[in-house]
């Protein structure tokens, strides 16, 4: 089953797909932000045109487990997601995902001038694949 990671943010939401075996995430693209229910129906669309069964969204939380105010926008945004798809949708813990990602293009020598720009399909490859190694495909 492929799972769709989405990493919601307040200009750009990050978007990753995993293999068919549910293993691997691959990024997939970045959608400019443009309304909740808007930026719900294309991602529902993805996920269909891409045969996801399951969504994870990426919620920051702070220190004591509680969603920040970005969680909680991203909550909201999981609501829309699943009157809109009909699929599961669960949250992912997307704490450090942009470091993590900024860091990975820095291993792979990618040089300062190309580093520039968004992460967010790159954050969302990271959310997921943290979601896919704490919960293995059967």
């Amino acid at each position: 089953m492929r799972i769709l990671a989405v990493d919601p943010g307040s200009k750009n939401i990050g978007l990753a797909i995993s293999d068919p075996t549910g293993s691997i995430a691959n990024p997939l693209t970045v959608l400019d932000h443009v309304a909740r229910l808007v930026d719900a129906a294309t991602v529902a669309d993805i996920a269909k045109t891409n045969e996801a069964g399951l969504i994870v969204v990426g919620q920051s939380l702070d220190d004591d487990g509680n969603p920040t105010f970005e969680g909680r926008r991203a909550g909201r945004f999981a609501q829309a997601l699943m009157a809109q798809t009909g699929l599961p949708v669960v949250f992912w813990d997307e704490s450090l995902t942009t470091q993590d990602a900024r860091a990975a293009r820095i291993a792979m020598g990618v040089s300062r001038k190309n580093r520039r720009g968004h992460l967010d399909s790159l954050a969302a490859t990271v959310l997921l694949q943290s979601y896919l190694d704490a919960n293995p495909q059967k």
